[in-house]
This record gives C-alpha cells, structure tokens and sequence, in this order.
C-alpha cells in the first residue's frame, strides 16, 4: 500500500503546483518580461535562472521579486534600472514565483 500511496502523492503534487508554473509563464509572455528577460540567457536583465539562484536561500525572496516587479528596482544588477511594470500585487506574486522557479 505504502509503494502506491507515494507515488500518487507525488502526481497530485505536480498537478497542484503545475498551474502556478503554467500561469507566471503566461504572464511572462504577456505583461512585456521578455524584452528585457530570457530563462537561460542575460538580455538587458538577468536571466531568470541567475535570478532564482541568486535567491535561492532567501525566504523572503517571493515579496522582494515581487515589489521589483510591480515598483522596479535598480542596482541590483548593474547600472541599468528595471522600470516598474503594470502588473497587480497577485500577478507580480505570481511572476515572482515563477522566476524563482527556474
């Protein structure tokens, strides 16, 4: 019983967390992130996985990305300013999760 149970434990987490990924992936397309951003590749901004790495052992990480992305921020990753983007406090959230997640 216990080798069935784990494994569909494990499914039913992937469904849960599956459509907070698919979301910040939409909303990455969508709200404009990549003119600036790639997930593997610096453009004008890090790229998301130096991102996520980068915060990897902050546990305040999800409100900090979050306030870069709805206020901007600058200095964090060299001279050039990330402007404040038009995105509500649920969708920054949500952005910020999925960079982190990366």
């Amino acid at each position: 019983m216990k080798k069935l149970l784990i494994p569909m434990f494990a499914l039913g987490a992937a469904f849960v967390v599956q459509p907070a990924v698919a979301e910040g992936s939409d909303l990455y397309k969508t709200k404009g992130c990549v003119a600036c951003h790639a997930v593997e590749n610096k453009i004008v901004g890090p790229a998301y996985k130096d991102v996520a790495e980068k915060y990897a052992d902050d546990e305040n990480a999800v409100e900090t990305l979050a306030n870069h992305i709805k206020n901007g921020s600058s200095g964090a990753w060299g001279p050039i300013p990330m402007p404040p983007n038009n995105v509500t406090e649920e969708e920054a959230e949500e952005l910020a999760k999925w960079v982190l997640s990366q």
